[in-house]
C-alpha cells in the first residue's frame, strides 16, 4: 500500500482537529481506552458530545483553550492506502508551525466554517499550500449542519474558494460539504445533502493519484552517513547511506559525485538486511559505488548528464519564523539537505501580502509569520533545484548561530 501524508489548514474553531478525530473514529483506527478517555473528559466539562477533537491536542494548555498549537502527528491505515495526518494549529501566531506540518505533505485540507465563509487565515493557508507547491488541495466545508445543509450556502464558498485559487498554483482542488461532529459526508456519504453528487472525504484520500508526483527522472542522492563497519565480515565494506530524494537508482547505473564530480557506477544498493534491485524516493538506502571516492556527509549522488546547479547564490521565497526580523546583512547558518553553511542576508526583494497577493517592495525587513523573496550568499556552493521541481533540494532551513533555533524556511526559486 501507497502513503498519503495530508496536512489540516485554516482559521482557528474551523473544526480541524475534530475532523481528524472523527476520521480516526470512524475508521477504527483508536482503542476502546483512548475512546473511554475522551468521552470521561467531554462529560467532566459538561458536553452533551464527545468532543473528538482531544484525539490530537493533546498538550494541556490546547486542551485548556480548546485550540491548537503544536502539530500533531497521527497515524492509520485502510484497507486501501496508509495515512500520516499533521494537524496544524490555525492560529495566526502559529503559522510557522503549519509550514512546518505541510512542508512534506500530498495534500493540504483546508477547512472553513459554513458559517463564516473563508477568512484570512483560510486565505493565507490556501497561498502558504500553493508556495509550499503541495500538489493536491482539498477545501472541506465544514459545520453544514449548523446552516440546515443548504446548497447556497455550500455553493457560495465553493465560488470563492475556485476564484481566489484561480491565482494561485493550485493543480488538483477537491471540494466537499461535511460536518465533523455529526460524521456527514466524512468517512460515508450523507443522506441529509443529496444535491451533493461527489465523494466523502475518506474516499477522496483513499483514490487521490499521488504516483504521478514524485520526480522519478532526475536522481538526487544527498550523502547523509558514510558505513563503515568494524566487522571483520565486512573489513572491505564502503557505503553511502541517505534518503533518496527524486529519481530511480539501480546497480550498474552510471553516476556522479558532486561536488568533486568524480565518476563511477553503482556496485549494489542495501537496505537494512538485504539487498534490492532498485531505489526510488522516500527510500532509505546504502548506495555502494564500484570506485573508492572520496564522498563525505553533504556530498550529491546525481546522473552524469543530469545535475543540479551548484551555486552560492540563492533566490528563495523564505517564511520568517521567529520574532526577531530578518534584515539584510543579516549572517544566519543555512542547511540545504545533508549540506551545512554560513549565509548572507544580501537583500529582500519584497515582502508578499497572503491576503491581496501584493508585492511590497518598499519593505526591508520581514517579520513573524511574514513571507517575503530573499537573495542569499552562501559560504559553500549548494547543489540546489528549483522548488517546484524538487521540493527536498529546492528548500532549507535559515538557522540562528547564536540560539541554535530554526528561524526561516525558503523555497528556492
Amino acid at each position: 500500500m501507497d502513503l498519503l501524508r495530508f496536512a489540516t489548514a485554516g482559521s482557528v474553531d474551523d473544526g480541524k482537529s475534530t475532523l481528524i478525530g472523527r476520521l480516526l473514529l470512524d475508521s477504527k483506527a483508536i482503542f476502546e481506552d483512548q475512546l473511554e478517555a475522551v468521552e470521561a473528559t467531554s462529560k467532566t466539562r459538561g458536553y452533551d458530545y464527545t468532543d473528538l477533537a482531544l484525539l490530537t491536542d493533546g498538550l494541556r494548555s490546547e486542551r485548556e483553550q480548546g485550540i491548537t498549537i503544536d502539530v500533531a502527528y497521527r497515524y492509520f491505515a485502510t484497507p486501501r492506502r496508509k495515512f500520516i495526518i499533521a494537524d496544524t494549529p490555525g492560529h495566526v501566531q502559529y503559522t510557522r508551525n503549519m509550514v512546518t506540518g505541510a512542508s512534506t505533505a500530498d495534500l493540504g485540507l483546508v477547512l472553513v466554517d459554513a458559517r463564516q465563509g473563508l477568512t484570512e487565515q483560510s486565505r493565507r493557508h490556501a497561498v502558504l499550500l500553493s508556495l509550499l507547491r503541495v500538489p493536491h488541495l482539498v477545501l472541506a466545508v465544514n459545520k453544514m449542519d449548523l446552516v440546515d445543509y443548504d446548497q447556497e450556502v455550500f455553493e457560495r464558498i465553493r465560488q470563492e474558494f475556485v476564484t481566489f485559487t484561480q491565482r494561485l498554483n493550485v493543480p488538483d482542488l477537491a471540494v466537499i460539504p461535511l460536518s465533523a461532529l455529526k460524521g456527514d459526508n466524512v468517512v460515508t456519504r450523507s443522506e441529509h445533502m443529496p444535491w451533493y453528487e461527489g465523494s466523502s472525504l475518506m474516499h477522496h484520500l483513499e483514490n487521490v493519484h499521488i504516483a504521478s508526483d514524485r520526480d522519478l527522472r532526475d536522481v538526487r542522492f544527498p550523502v547523509q552517513y558514510v558505513v563503515r563497519p568494524k566487522s571483520d565480515d565486512y573489513h572491505d565494506y564502503r557505503g553511502y547511506a541517505g534518503r533518496v530524494a527524486s529519481g530511480v537508482l539501480k546497480p550498474g547505473d552510471e553516476v556522479m559525485v558532486l561536488p568533486s564530480g568524480l565518476t563511477s557506477r553503482i556496485a549494489g544498493i542495501d537496505v537494512f538486511d538485504r539487498e534490492v534491485g532498485e531505489a526510488f524516493p522516500p527510500m532509505s538506502v546504502v548506495v555502494r559505488l564500484e570506485d573508492d571516492l572520496d564522498v563525505s556527509r553533504g556530498d550529491m549522488i546525481c546522473r552524469v548528464k543530469n545535475a543540479p546547479e551548484p551555486t552560492q547564490d540563492v533566490d528563495a521565497m523564505v517564511c520568517w519564523m521567529t520574532r526577531e526580523p530578518l534584515r539584510p546583512r543579516q549572517k544566519l547558518a543555512i542547511k540545504h539537505t545533508t549540506r551545512g553553511a554560513r549565509a548572507l542576508v544580501k537583500d529582500i526583494q519584497y515582502r508578499l501580502d497572503i491576503n491581496s497577493l501584493h508585492r511590497d517592495t518598499e519593505t526591508r525587513e520581514l517579520g513573524l509569520n511574514e513571507i517575503g523573496r530573499v537573495t542569499l550568499r552562501t559560504t559553500q556552493q549548494l547543489l540546489v533545484d528549483p522548488y517546484e521541481q524538487n521540493r527536498t533540494t529546492g528548500s532549507f532551513i535559515l538557522i540562528d548561530e547564536a540560539t541554535g533555533n530554526t528561524v526561516g524556511a525558503g523555497m528556492i526559486n
